[in-house]
């Protein structure tokens, strides 16, 4: 860590500070320091960016950025978060209302593809920034790992074949993650939920037709489910 990402002692509430950010932006401090930070790291790289380049980019003083935060890791922690935990908050009840395995895989995918889409900043091109393999983000590789459990169970369950489905649920989280360089690249298109979505059941190997019925009840589904969906 280098010194001026060093956190100084809390003292209080910048109120202020708080008070001004707020107006400026109608966000809370928190979220505006969040997506000042995803900016960065995203743009410079994790250790390009300093907690001081943080706080000159939401126009507040460094000191009262850590009344907020702790330092880099801690927001670099919640903005990965931000990347899967909507998903995996969904992964039960997709599970239990879906009427076949391929419906509840067509709505995971595009539920998760929504969820990166809004993750800010694209922060889900920092996955496989070595700094994410640290123990302080130990807990976001477990959720992503369970989000990879849920891939598995559902390619497997899905698959005519049912070959290798530790395979089938990595190349569908692969296809999911595809949203990442698109997104980067500008050009992901108002359809790519569907589209990855059913590129995720003909990698399982099913049919065109039952890829058809899937992609309709999974529509229908994700609809009663009410969850993160694709941008408008």
């Amino acid at each position: 860590m280098s010194s001026d990402d060093a956190a100084p002692p809390r003292v209080g509430r910048p109120r202020a500070t708080r008070g001004i950010v707020a107006a400026q932006s109608g966000r809370e401090p928190r979220a505006e320091i969040l997506d000042a930070a995803a900016a960065l790291f995203t743009q410079l790289g994790y250790a390009g960016t300093s907690t001081r380049a943080i706080a000159e980019r939401v126009g507040i003083r460094q000191a009262s950025l850590y009344y907020h935060f702790a330092g880099k890791d801690e927001m670099l922690l919640e903005l990965l978060e931000i990347s899967v935990r909507p998903t995996l908050d969904l992964v039960t009840a997709i599970e239990s209302r879906a009427p076949r395995p391929e419906v509840a895989l067509h709505a995971l995918v595009t539920v998760d593809v929504a969820t990166l889409l809004r993750a800010p900043h694209n922060i889900g091109s920092l996955y496989a920034a070595h700094e994410v393999q640290q123990p302080a983000f130990d807990s976001f590789r477990r959720d992503r790992a369970e989000l990879l459990a849920a891939y598995t169970r559902l390619a497997g369950a899905s698959s005519p074949q049912r070959p290798a489905p530790q395979l089938l649920g990595a190349l569908c989280l692969q296809v999911v993650e595809l949203v990442i360089p698109l997104r980067r690249d500008g050009t992901p298109g108002p359809a790519v939920a569907d589209d990855l979505a059913a590129a995720c059941l003909r990698v399982v190997g099913l049919p065109a037709a039952v890829v058809d019925a899937a992609v309709a009840d999974g529509h229908a589904l994700v609809a009663a489910l009410s969850p993160v969906t694709t941008r408008s």
